[in-house]
């Protein structure tokens, strides 16, 4: 029977990182035993994908804005962007 993943929340950049440089801090210590490196190791993946997303997603809003401000309409105003799965 296969067992079920549990998936967290995504949680804010911020949080993300601070959580992402706990987990590294406690491995590089030591604090953890083999099967529990493995599963912080896959909850840090978790969260560098959730931190290049969030980073992928501000520059493209920065982008719009950008090239809306250097169009012939010279107003700042920035357009909702989803990036895609």
């Amino acid at each position: 029977m296969a067992k079920s993943v549990k998936k967290e929340p995504p949680v804010d950049f911020e949080a993300a990182m601070s959580e992402l440089e706990s987990l590294v801090e406690k491995m590089e210590q030591g604090e953890f035993s083999l099967e529990e490196s493995i599963k912080q190791f896959e909850r840090g993946m978790e969260l560098v994908r959730n931190c290049q997303k969030s980073l992928r997603a501000a520059e493209q809003k920065v982008l719009q804005l950008a090239v809306q401000k250097d169009g012939d309409n010279d107003q700042e105003t920035l357009e909702n962007f989803e990036l895609p799965e």
